[in-house]
């Protein structure tokens, strides 16, 4: 099957979150007409941001709020956003770990301040994620790739240095032997906060290497938080397409390949389950299976909070991070994500908590602040979250009740009616294991093309996986200029007239 035996445009992009904008983006640059198809009215899948009319003035991040990847990753530093008034601000501190009987682990951006605040494993901290945090964009290459081929940036003497030590971090801390090298219960429960930016069980390979990427990042190009909101990527990824011929069309939803128009390829930034969905029984057998069998992981459940002032933490450097991370120690986190596993709301739930006024206080009107919060629940879970939230805050910040003013719960089984790629509150649009992150979708050799159809996957269900990078879209964009249209060589991204930016 072909995509369209008459096209009316080269290439139609489903969906319109980070990467299937990064794949229309790249390909309009190629010369294509691009248009890209979106079911919700907002552009922008989970990196929107938006007045949810709970105060006058205040926008909240829908799902995505603080932006590491979207720094780091080569597709947007080829993009180079701060050319495009997108502002970047990373706080003094990427991320606070606090704790119930002594003062918060703090990741500062300052590797060396954070070692100094760990006593008996700053050594050890400075030794593993200082001399990563220095290499930062090798540990980029080497995460962000498509699994299936080495970045030439990593065929060099100072890579093959450093991807051991990133190895051996990933490996340590993701099995029985994750006490290594550290010691203490502030380092692990420090970086073990950093592994729950994904959902599972703990100890495991997956979480640790979310840990290790995001761990490393820290300290190398800090947290930033997007002033305005995580809708100024989007609109600086939009502007650019629309500036090269692509056009949006929203209010689209595309249940079967007859709501998509003739095109010469199809790229789909969908779950792998909707993939098979919309071209069942057009797809091999075995693909389509594979496609259906690839498993959702459990869920995030929401909360968007207003608060009249800052939020009360019981150790004040918290509120210095841009970030914060609340479980308590590692062990208590592993047990809540048990929890979560066996299908269990935990009492306690991992939650994640940011503040966008600390690095963007223009998000503040009227005294009123936005706050952004989520918890780890099981898949599908109907449980309202905002008492659960509520609770978790105020076990680190007493009082903190009394600063909301308004708050807006999603349980995970409606995250989906704002991103349908939410399948049951999954933020990560598939499993994070190990063996998952490489055989993402299915173990194919090539995870984003569906077989002879003119079809592609470019969603974080296809590596590298989730977060706001832009990375899957860039390289089903490649195939796809490669096998459907014959154009080896990648088109230029940065703004015209811009020098390109230096890995």
């Amino acid at each position: 099957m072909s995509a369209s035996p008459s096209p009316e445009v080269d290439a139609v992009v489903v969906g319109s979150g980070p990467n299937g904008l990064a794949a229309a983006v790249t390909l309009a640059r190629a010369g294509l007409t691009v248009e890209v198809l979106e079911a919700q009215e907002t552009v922008g899948g989970g990196a929107r941001t938006l007045d949810l009319e709970l105060a006058p003035g205040l926008v909240h991040d829908i799902c995505s709020a603080v932006q590491p990847m979207a720094l780091a990753s080569p597709f947007f530093r080829a993009f180079d956003i701060a050319s495009r008034g997108v502002t970047m601000v990373a706080p003094e501190a990427s991320y606070a770990q606090p704790l119930d009987d002594e003062p918060a682990a703090i990741a500062w951006h300052d590797v060396e301040r954070t070692a100094d605040g760990l006593g008996a494993d700053g050594t050890a901290w400075r030794a593993t994620l200082g001399t990563l945090s220095r290499n930062w964009e090798l540990v980029v290459q080497l995460a962000l790739g498509d699994k299936r081929s080495v970045p030439p940036a990593a065929l060099t003497p100072r890579t093959l240095a450093v991807a051991p030590l990133f190895g051996a971090l990933l490996g340590a801390q993701g099995t029985p032997a994750w006490d290594l090298p550290f010691r203490t219960d502030r380092a692990r429960a420090l970086l073990g906060g950093v592994a729950a930016h994904a959902i599972g069980r703990m100890p495991s390979l997956g979480l640790s290497a979310t840990a290790s990427l995001l761990g490393t990042l820290a300290h190398g190009t800090g947290w930033p938080i997007p002033v305005g909101g995580s809708q100024t990527i989007i609109d600086a990824l939009t502007a650019d397409l629309r500036e090269h011929g692509g056009q949006i069309r929203t209010g689209h939803r595309v249940r079967t390949w007859r709501d998509v128009p003739p095109a010469r390829a199809v790229l789909l930034d969908t779950p792998a389950g909707a993939a098979a969905d919309i071209l069942a029984n057009r797809l091999p057998r075995s693909l389509e299976r594979s496609l259906r069998r690839f498993p959702h992981g459990n869920a995030a459940a929401k909360v968007d909070l207003v608060l009249s002032g800052p939020v009360p933490w019981r150790d004040p450097d918290v509120a210095r991070a841009g970030t914060q991370h609340l479980g308590g120690t590692r062990e208590q986190m592993a047990a809540a994500e048990a929890d979560v596993a066996a299908g269990r709301v935990p009492a306690r739930p991992v939650t994640l908590v940011s503040d966008p006024s600390i690095a963007d206080p223009g998000r503040i009107h009227d005294g009123l602040r936005p706050v952004w919060a989520y918890a780890h629940v099981p898949a599908g879970d109907t449980t309202d979250p905002t008492e659960l939230v509520t609770r978790q805050i105020e076990r680190f910040a007493p009082g903190f009740r009394d600063v909301v003013v308004a708050s807006r719960g999603v349980c995970a089984a409606d995250m989906a009616e704002h991103n349908p790629a939410l399948v049951g509150g999954d933020i990560s649009m598939g499993r994070v294991t190990m063996a998952d992150m490489i055989a993402r979708p299915t173990a194919r050799w090539d995870p984003y093309r569906l077989a002879e159809t003119g079809w592609y996957l470019c969603s974080a269900a296809t590596p590298p996986g989730p977060g706001v990078h832009g990375m899957s879209g860039w390289h089903a964009a490649q195939r796809v200029l490669h096998r459907e249209f014959g154009i080896d060589e990648m088109p230029d991204l940065g703004p015209a007239g811009s020098a390109p930016p230096t890995a």
